[in-house]
């Protein structure tokens, strides 16, 4: 989605969901996925400037771009690493 809306990232991906999943069943103790939650915020930021180009507010901005890292956290932690209802 950063791409779509003007960013210049071709090699700017996360680590495969996959490889997230195996990491997962070992014995690694922590996995970083701080570049998908960049891109997906940034790609959120982009989406909203480039379809409402007259908003300069960050509230504006910001709120659809930190529900779109929610909605990516939720899925990896639901649907990639396993960890769903863990912390408790």
């Amino acid at each position: 989605m950063c791409n779509k809306y003007g960013g210049n990232l071709p090699n700017a991906v996360g680590i495969p969901e996959e490889q997230l999943r195996e990491a997962a069943k070992s014995a690694v103790c922590k996995i970083n996925i701080d570049s998908d939650s960049r891109l997906a915020m940034t790609a959120a930021i982009r989406k909203h400037m480039a379809e409402n180009p007259s908003h300069f507010d960050p509230r504006q901005y910001l709120k659809p771009a930190r529900e779109e890292m929610k909605k990516m956290y939720i899925h990896k932690i639901v649907n990639v690493l396993g960890s769903d209802g863990k912390a408790e």
